[in-house]
C-alpha cells in the first residue's frame, strides 16, 4: 500500500485506509512496521520564493485566518508557485476551495503575468459557476493589478488579501504547494525533467489530491468525496 501511493502516506492515513478496509489495527503498531520496513512518508518542505511588483489597487484582509467554511463556494484560495524542475522554470497558479481544499482551478504557465492569474480565475468561475464567492491571495502584483481587481468585480468575486510580507495569512495555499512538491518531486527523486514531464506530473498529482488522497480534517476522506456529501 505505502508503495501504492509513493510513500505519500504517513502512518496516521495508512491507518485509516487499513481501517477502511476491514482490518482492526492500532495507528502504533503501524507505525513500527512502517519503520521497520523503511516505509516512512517521504516528507520534505520547500521554502516558497515570493513574486513582487507593483500594488496599485490592495484589498482589505476579510478571512483573518478564518480558513473554514460551512459550504462550498463560500471562500476560494488562490496562489502561484515556482516549479524548478525543467528545462526552464514554470509557474503554477491554482484555486482551493476552504470547503473542501479541493483545487477547483490550476494554470501553468511560462511567466507569472497577470494573465495566468486572470486564466486561473475564469477557469474557476466557468466550473463553478458561483457569485458572491471571497478570493483570498497575497499582494502579488498580479492580484493587485487593476484588470485582475476589475474582472473579479464583474464577476461577483470579491477580493480578499493577505497583509503583505504575511505567508501565514494565505497558510492553506502555502501548505498546498509544498505538499505538491514534497510527494509529487522530492519524494519521488525527482530534479530535472522536460518542462512537459513537469506538467503532466503536476496535473496527475492534483488529480490524486482531489480524488484519492485522504485528508485528516475531511474525515479521512478526499476532496472529492468529502464535497460529495453535500451535492
Amino acid at each position: 500500500m505505502c508503495r501504492q501511493y509513493k510513500q505519500r502516506y504517513g502512518y496516521r492515513k495508512v491507518t485509516a485506509i487499513l481501517r477502511r478496509l476491514g482490518f482492526h489495527v492500532n495507528h502504533k503498531k503501524v507505525l513500527r512496521i512502517m519503520r521497520m520496513y523503511s516505509l516512512l512518508s517521504r516528507v520534505r518542505r520547500k521554502r516558497k520564493v515570493y513574486i513582487g511588483g507593483a500594488e496599485p489597487v490592495v484589498s482589505p484582509n476579510l478571512l483573518q485566518r478564518e480558513f473554514e467554511a460551512t459550504a462550498p463556494n463560500q471562500k476560494w484560495f488562490t496562489d502561484v508557485t515556482y516549479l524548478m524542475f525543467g528545462e526552464r522554470t514554470l509557474y503554477l497558479s491554482t484555486i482551493m476551495d476552504a470547503y473542501n481544499r479541493e483545487i477547483i482551478s490550476s494554470v501553468i504557465s511560462e511567466s507569472p503575468n497577470v494573465r495566468l492569474a486572470l486564466d486561473t480565475l475564469k477557469q474557476a468561475i466557468r466550473k463553478r459557476n458561483a457569485k458572491s464567492v471571497i478570493l483570498h491571495s497575497d499582494q502579488g502584483s498580479i492580484y493587485t493589478s487593476k484588470e485582475f481587481q476589475m474582472y473579479a468585480k464583474e464577476n461577483g468575486i470579491t477580493t480578499s488579501m493577505s497583509r503583505k510580507g504575511n505567508c501565514h495569512d494565505n497558510a492553506v495555499m502555502e501548505s498546498f504547494f509544498a505538499v505538491l512538491k514534497c510527494e509529487a518531486f522530492y519524494s519521488q527523486q525527482i530534479t530535472k525533467v522536460s518542462n512537459t514531464t513537469v506538467r503532466e506530473i503536476v496535473l496527475e498529482y492534483i488529480h490524486y489530491y482531489n480524488c484519492v488522497r485522504i485528508q485528516e480534517k475531511l474525515n479521512y476522506l478526499s476532496p472529492v468525496e468529502y464535497g460529495e456529501q453535500v451535492a
